[in-house]
């Protein structure tokens, strides 16, 4: 990342594509397990960073969030100054826009930072240090009250969110991996290989864990082709209940119905 004057946003501008709807994966697995989180917090701030050239995706966390944490507000920050200008006439009460970058302009600590599509441009080694910024603008773990603390959402999808991989961080790091898609669109697993985030896309090469995890992730594709007679959902399931006994598998049938599977970063962590 460029250094930069301390006073100028931390980052570089983006390309904005955006698209209404595009993050709704997402933001349903955000508000699943982290509506908790959100709920227990004082002032639940929630942070859309490089929302792109236009508010929506802004807008629908907003909406989507306060569906299972209603006091929840949502700060959209983008380093171009122009598409600042272009999102405040959609500020309503709960959201504002601001300009910034990785530094997360926002009072206090946030309980939510999403970043989507944002770190694609950059380069691998680049990553460590952009997590490392915005993990440390999270709001602490609480043992007292059971708190994990904020969490950072960073991930990429396709451009209109069919597919997606994102990982979490809380305050001490990274801690899962989530791969979000419509089934109905898959042909194996693989092909969510392309949406991998910066810190996995360069390392989906033998020798690697997330190769690894690829490949069987698609031979238990293969495996569970019977049950496509009961639709892709079926075999969707059937396949992760395979995974659950070579890899660390951290949610239920409740969200793989949905079209997901999140599974330990440890697992899929690059090689040092």
């Amino acid at each position: 990342m460029s250094t930069r004057a301390a006073s100028r946003p931390v980052g570089t501008v983006t390309r904005g594509t955006t698209n209404p709807n595009r993050l709704r994966r997402m933001d349903r697995w955000i508000a699943a397990v982290h509506g908790a989180e959100l709920r227990r917090t004082t002032d639940p701030v929630a942070v859309d960073l490089g929302y792109g050239a236009a508010p929506w995706t802004a807008v629908e966390l907003l909406h989507r969030l306060r569906t299972t944490a209603p006091r929840t507000r949502v700060v959209g920050v983008e380093i171009e100054p122009a598409r600042v200008a272009a999102a405040r006439p959609y500020a309503r009460e709960g959201l504002v826009f601001r300009h910034g970058g990785f530094e997360v302009p926002v009072p206090g600590r946030p309980c939510l930072i999403r970043a989507a599509n944002v770190l694609r441009q950059y380069e691998e080694g680049e990553v460590a240090d952009v997590w490392v910024r915005l993990c440390a603008r999270l709001s602490p773990a609480d043992p007292a009250t059971g708190s994990r603390g904020g969490l950072l959402v960073e991930g990429t999808c396709d451009e209109i969110g069919r597919r997606h991989v994102w990982v979490a961080l809380g305050p001490e790091g990274p801690r899962t991996v989530t791969f979000a898609t419509r089934l109905g669109s898959l042909d194996r697993p693989s092909d969510l290989a392309e949406r991998l985030p910066k810190a996995l896309i360069h390392r989906n090469v033998p020798g690697e864990p997330v190769y690894a995890f690829l490949r069987d992730f698609d031979r238990a594709w293969a495996a569970a082709a019977p049950y496509a007679s009961y639709g892709a959902r079926q075999r969707w399931i059937r396949t992760v209940r395979r995974l659950t006994a070579d890899w660390p598998v951290t949610d239920g049938p409740a969200r793989w119905r949905q079209g997901e599977v999140t599974v330990a970063w440890g697992a899929l962590a690059p090689r040092a």
